[in-house]
């Protein structure tokens, strides 16, 4: 009997010739710096300011004065969008940055030391896990008077628990293999082969969660902003924007279409591209 050789792998992603980049991604990537382009120059290329009224053009639709039409107040929605651009990126970058930092400093120790240090990290970790993230968040930031930067250091407190747990597997794994045994073998320091040779060894798990943290932090600033938690009343930011938007759907639609769109295309695109540079630089 003749044993049919095994079908090749189907890839269900298109890949571009030559570089080997899924095509999404590189539309991820496309998205990524579009957006980065329109907050660091958008303002002066578009020069509408997001808090002028025209009294006149209250909740208009598109129009060639106007993109995206206006909002109730008769504010440039798409000016608006361009100058919430800003606080989308800051805001979620500085949580996913204190998720890295934090994760690595700490669930390397613990994972690398074990022992009591392991658990005693560990339980606290799980005891916050195990608290409502998001509920605590909104009370916290209603109580405490709301505010961008308020949310944003809730958010970073409450997100680094995750984090310093997927670490810690990683460099549980990391610590039984040779170069890590070698390494103690020849008297390395510990801080050495725990921050010089484990962590650049899992690189590529902590840019995947830094994608994740920056995408949820991104829908929960907006979230809370939704709320009217973020900023202050009339800043242009893309949760107030979109709650401010709901009345006017039948006006103008794209007041609360454009900013809902940006939050789901920018934390799709940064998700995928973490995604995938987990997928390449693991092998997988």
């Amino acid at each position: 009997m003749t044993l049919a050789a095994p079908a090749a792998p189907v890839r269900l992603t298109r890949r571009l010739p030559i570089l080997g980049v899924p095509v999404i991604v590189w539309l991820s990537i496309g998205f990524i710096v579009l957006t980065l382009l329109v907050a660091l120059v958008g303002e002066w290329l578009f020069p509408i300011s997001p808090v002028a009224q025209d009294l006149y053009r209250i909740s208009t639709p598109p129009s060639a004065d106007h993109w995206l039409g206006t909002d109730e107040l008769g504010r440039d929605v798409l000016a608006r969008l361009i100058a919430g651009s800003r606080t989308a990126i800051i805001g979620p970058f500085i949580v996913a940055l204190i998720g890295f930092v934090v994760s690595s400093l700490v669930g390397i120790y613990a994972g690398y030391s074990g022992g009591a240090v392991d658990n005693i990290i560990m339980r606290v970790v799980d005891f916050i896990i195990a608290l409502p993230g998001l509920l605590i968040a909104i009370v916290l930031v209603s109580v405490l008077g709301g505010g961008y930067w308020l949310a944003i250091a809730v958010l970073s407190l409450l997100n680094v628990q995750g984090d310093i747990r997927i670490v810690r597997g990683a460099a549980l794994k990391e610590r039984s293999l040779t170069y890590v045994e070698a390494a103690r073998a020849v008297g390395v320091p510990k801080p050495r082969i725990m921050y010089g040779h484990i962590l650049p060894n899992i690189l590529a798990l902590s840019a995947s969660t830094f994608a994740i943290d920056f995408a949820g932090a991104l829908v929960a600033l907006a979230g809370l902003a939704f709320l009217g938690l973020g900023a202050e009343v009339g800043t242009p930011e893309w949760g107030s924007m979109l709650a401010e938007g709901q009345a006017l759907l039948f006006s103008n639609p794209a007041a609360a279409l454009a900013p809902a769109a940006a939050i789901i295309l920018l934390a799709v695109s940064v998700n995928l591209i973490g995604d995938w540079a987990y997928d390449r630089y693991t092998g997988r």
